[in-house]
């Protein structure tokens, strides 16, 4: 019977969970029965006898003496190990073993794992809930009849996807690699950067039917313990039927809901995660996606990239200003363009104003309408051309755009001014590094056009105001989200707008790592006493 309850307690999670009301399920954490037949028939009950649930019977001893199985879920493991590492030593190996010590039954489990089965991780079944979830998590499951319990064996074999170049964030210099959709490939890629006894791992299961592998890394003596255990604290909150990528993760443990402002930050590449975590960070990895999630998250860190370490400081730091200019015209050159032509004609050169006049002068629509029409259009193709194939979503846009805008300006609807400040507005946009950040930008664009329309500059610089109270009293895991720009922190300014060589980023922000500050002790290179 299928019930519907109301949830009572303060998770932001859906107003209604679905909660299967079976009995029967109750005994899922019962313990594993002695009787062969009976632990068999209760796994394809529950199973529904499934058609992908393989159970195989076998006889272990010279005289078959001991009856076994093994369960496994066909499309999950390795069949081929299954023949080899399990299989062939019970089945041949152990024959030459003594059955009257067999027969016994006493200390058959152990000698099985600890002379014949050649497999590396192999794990106590006492229940179940154990047995359920090792099952269709791709292990192996080997009982006995007679004896109430069995071993999980790691024999995980199903198709992965290789590691390729992340899609999302392209770099010219720098690591091409990028994560995949299995946790511990992605856990091993950051392995490989940080060779350290002091980056941990923890695991948990989330999700009442998935039962998703969550796994939390950070760097023990940088990290704060008390973001680790807030980090671990949501985590443990979250009850949900089940979790099939990280958005499920980030939208259930920000800390406000109602921002338009992303507040976790998230990443494919896996040097991007490894910068973080020596930062102070916490990268949560959610197994079945690649993104890779980071708290706490700070808005600067939404416009860097990591090609800005690569190169030298001078470089990186004039294409950060150049990225910042940018997130200021996504957001209010729509806006400007209305208050200004509405309100503030003054502001214009004459012969300027003059072509601006005559264009318009067709136009039945005040600059509003034109701009917010023109918006709508171009957020419309946008979309269009990421759900269309591969093949014709770029050419689709790129020419639904050319004919939609050449054809709006021909026909009176628009002037060709405010097809260019959509275009660049647009342009810009695709600047930003991260796609969250860019969509909250063309979100409050339409608001600041009706600021805008309504009260010219006065209305912008209004909405500004709002907008930067509003970040300030945001917070990411405790720490304040424009840091190191409210609260200001001259030490770290270093490594925000501009970017100082890396001898002069000696120490990690303190906010986020309050126990290991210092990053290193270099000092900028001294020329040498001798010229060569």
């Amino acid at each position: 019977m299928v019930v519907f309850k109301k949830l009572k307690n303060k998770n932001r999670l859906n107003p209604f969970t679905v909660e299967i009301d079976d009995q029967s399920l109750n005994n899922s954490k019962d313990s594993l029965s002695e009787s062969l037949e009976e632990n068999k028939n209760f796994v394809l009950k529950k199973l529904g006898n499934s058609s992908d649930i393989v159970i195989r019977d076998i006889k272990i001893g010279k005289e078959n003496l001991v009856r076994a199985s093994i369960f496994y879920c066909d499309g999950l493991v390795d069949t081929a190990s299954i023949q080899n590492s399990v299989l062939e030593p019970l089945m041949l190996d152990i024959t030459s073993y003594n059955d009257q010590f067999l027969a016994s039954r006493t200390e058959i489990l152990e000698v099985l794992k600890d002379h014949y089965l050649t497999v590396g991780s192999i794990n106590d079944v006492m229940d179940y809930t154990t047995l359920f979830n090792s099952l269709l998590s791709g292990n192996i499951i080997l009982l006995l009849d007679g004896v109430a319990h069995g071993f999980m064996i790691s024999m995980c074999g199903w198709n992965e996807r290789a590691v390729s170049e992340s899609t999302a964030e392209n770099v010219i210099r720098g690591p091409k690699e990028g994560f995949t959709e299995s946790i511990r490939t992605n856990t091993a890629l950051i392995r490989r950067k940080i060779k350290s006894q002091q980056l941990w791992v923890e695991s948990k299961n989330i999700g009442k039917l998935t039962k998703t592998d969550i796994a939390i890394m950070y760097i023990k003596g940088i990290a704060n313990d008390k973001i680790v255990q807030e980090v671990h604290r949501r985590l443990n909150q979250i009850d949900i039927d089940g979790i099939l990528e990280s958005g499920y993760i980030e939208e259930l443990i920000q800390d406000k809901t109602y921002t338009p402002f992303p507040t976790v930050y998230y990443s494919e590449r896996p040097d991007v995660i490894s910068a973080e975590l020596l930062e102070g960070k916490i990268a949560i990895l959610v197994d079945g996606t690649p993104n890779v999630l980071i708290v706490p998250a700070l808005f600067v860190s939404f416009l860097h990239v990591a090609e800005d370490y690569y190169q030298r400081a001078d470089i990186s730091s004039l294409i950060r200003l150049l990225r910042f200019f940018s997130l200021f015209i996504a957001l209010l050159a729509p806006s400007l363009f209305v208050a200004i032509t509405t309100f503030h004609q003054e502001m214009v050169p004459t012969a300027l104003l003059i072509n601006l006049a005559a264009q318009r002068e067709g136009v039945p629509f005040p600059a509003f309408i034109e701009a917010l029409m023109m918006e709508a259009a171009f957020e419309i193709l946008r979309e269009a051309g990421l759900r269309m194939p591969r093949a014709i979503g770029s050419a689709i846009s790129i020419v639904g755009t050319l004919v939609i805008g050449t054809a709006a300006v021909e026909a009176g609807i628009v002037s060709a001014a405010m097809v260019i400040v959509v275009a660049i507005t647009a342009i810009s946009s695709f600047i930003l590094p991260s796609v969250a950040m860019a969509a909250s930008l063309r979100m409050l664009r339409f608001p600041m056009m009706g600021l805008a329309a309504s009260f010219g500059l006065f209305g912008i610089i209004v909405g500004l105001i709002s907008l930067i109270l509003h970040l300030c009293s945001l917070r990411s895991f405790g720490v304040p989200y424009m840091t190191p720009f409210g609260p200001l922190i001259k030490e770290e300014v270093k490594d925000s707008i501009f970017r100082l060589p890396w001898w002069g980023m000696v120490s990690r922000p303190k906010l986020i790592s309050k126990t290991n500050k210092k990053r290193s002790h270099n000092s900028a290179p001294t020329p040498p006493e001798n010229k060569i």
